[in-house]
């Protein structure tokens, strides 16, 4: 019998990727393209979807031939995309209504102001499980619909589709212009403000209060499902899923469970909690958010913390003061001490995410004397990916009441066991390292051999998963207690930095 395998696309910030895997879950091949960053203002941050899309018909066939295999044998396709990035196009060109808007544009700041003082604003957060905020899509929609001339009347007759970049690239691989499926799975659509968490639908409150047409927006579908046939790039193969990027990895990580957690950490980081099939409203900071949805099985929740800046620390450190050449030589210089000789580092470069969500805060440097060395500043600096780390598990137990047990652990910084023994230190938990650190590409491929039977189910998938690496607490208690102390004591003196009136990007929250 011949061979069959599953690939996935990973449609992320940087760039888009295509990978194959095997039924065992292992990387057969990969093929990547970046596309451009444009700046046209401060605090905006545009894509083109157009070179995303040539992107992607051009790796695709890269990655089928060096994995040495056909479309025939791809049994399905998923999707892993940035979410909350926000593409407007036409129905009857395919042409893009301009740049997509990326998830860290700002330019909403002004309009997210006036939305949060206007009545029915406390619905958002009611219905939505989201915060009312320029990191989601419903305001750079309403932006779009406001600035571009006639926009709003195309919308309102439907010629004029909304989607984040899963729909677009579904669409465009389903036929484009030529019956293409306007769909979005309910992890993307939880992240644009206009659905209900509770429901699982496009709410008309949401949608008349940020005023955007229904006509415009997408089917919302399971995470876990076929949701057509591919014509283009990969003619004949079903397409089977679609995640955000975030939770993909908790499906790669294979979070199945209430309690189970994961963090992905790159230039900053992002913790997904699995809390089963009841959404948990955080009092503490987090964001209440769909985790995945297969077929129709209930929706499963998750608390999601973000972290700002972890890697980005790093190559701070490294472009910034110049202080190492390398990002992997911050390991060693933070072994040259044997603490951080009591200085703190916390890098709010541009405010801090989670669980404060203090937009005006500053990065600080905190407990310097003569005595530090640029080896107490590295070890600073990886401390305070851990630090975050813990603020941010902290509000998850609260909120959640399950307690973590255990941390799953990926990303780039991964590969630097200093700065994963302080996570398991500091969280006074292990902290564990998968074989395959492609975890969001694997979710989506996991997601999508699921839809079409590829595999079985859940257990399957556990049993593909293989730890690489593992970290277990080796600190004394009563030094992390006051270590922690030290921390939030610097955490504190970053606040109340910016004033009003100081960014030029006019943002008033960064959630």
């Amino acid at each position: 019998m011949t061979e069959r395998f599953v690939m996935s696309i990973d449609q992320g910030t940087t760039s888009t990727r295509c990978i194959v895997f095997d039924h065992a879950g292992r990387l057969v091949s990969v093929a990547q393209r970046e596309h451009r960053q444009h700046f046209p203002k401060p605090g905006w941050v545009e894509h083109d979807p157009m070179e995303i899309w040539r992107n992607l018909e051009r790796i695709a066939p890269e990655a089928l031939a060096q994995a040495g295999v056909t479309t025939a044998q791809i049994a399905a396709v998923g999707i892993a995309n940035q979410r909350e990035t926000t593409v407007l196009w036409d129905r009857l060109t395919g042409v893009p209504i301009g740049r997509a808007i990326v998830w860290q544009d700002m330019r909403t700041g002004a309009l997210v102001d006036e939305l949060s003082r206007a009545p029915g604003a406390a619905m958002v957060a009611e219905r939505s499980g989201l915060p009312l905020a320029t990191y989601f899509s419903a305001p750079r929609v309403r932006w779009l619909l406001d600035h571009t001339p006639g926009l709003r009347e195309r919308a309102e007759r439907g010629e004029v589709l909304f989607g984040t970049m899963e729909s677009w690239l579904i669409w465009n691989l389903s036929g484009g212009v030529d019956d293409g499926v306007h769909v979005t799975d309910v992890t993307n659509a939880g992240r644009t403000l206009m659905m209900d968490l509770h429901t699982l639908s496009w709410d008309d409150g949401l949608l008349d209060f940020f005023g955007v047409p229904r006509a415009m927006l997408p089917e919302i579908r399971s995470s876990t499902e076929t949701y057509g046939t591919a014509r283009r790039v990969f003619p004949g193969v079903r397409i089977g899923a679609a995640l955000g990027d975030q939770q993909a990895a908790l499906f790669g990580q294979t979070c199945f469970s209430p309690g189970e957690t994961k963090c992905t950490y790159g230039t900053g980081a992002f913790l997904l909690m699995n809390t089963g099939t009841t959404p948990i409203k955080s009092d503490n900071g987090l964001l209440t958010t769909v985790g995945y949805k297969i077929g129709d099985e209930p929706a499963v929740y998750a608390l999601e913390g973000s972290i700002a800046i972890t890697g980005a620390l790093v190559q701070w450190f490294r472009d910034g003061l110049g202080l190492i050449s390398t990002a992997p030589e911050i390991e060693t210089l933070a072994r040259s001490v044997d603490d951080n000789g009591g200085c703190y580092i916390v890098p709010a470069f541009s405010g801090l995410f989670a669980p404060h969500w203090r937009s005006e805060a500053r990065g600080i440097i905190v407990g310097l004397t003569s005595y530090i060395t640029r080896g107490h500043l590295a070890r600073a600096v990886l401390e305070a990916t851990a630090w975050q780390t813990r603020e941010v598990v902290d509000a998850m137990n609260a909120d959640s009441g399950l307690g973590l047990k255990e941390l799953k652990a990926d990303g780039g910084m991964t590969s630097d066991n200093l700065v994963m023994q302080m996570v398991a230190d500091m969280l006074n938990v292990p902290v564990e390292r998968p074989m395959v650190v492609e975890t969001v590409s694997l979710g989506a491929a996991y997601a999508a051999g699921l839809a079409v039977g590829y595999w079985a189910g859940l257990e399957g998938l556990r049993r593909n998963w293989h730890r690489a690496a593992r970290w277990v607490p080796a600190m004394e208690p009563g030094r992390r207690a006051a270590e922690y102390d030290n921390w939030k004591r610097a955490v504190e003196r970053t606040f109340d930095w910016i004033r009003t009136g100081d960014d030029p990007a006019g943002q008033s929250d960064i959630v």
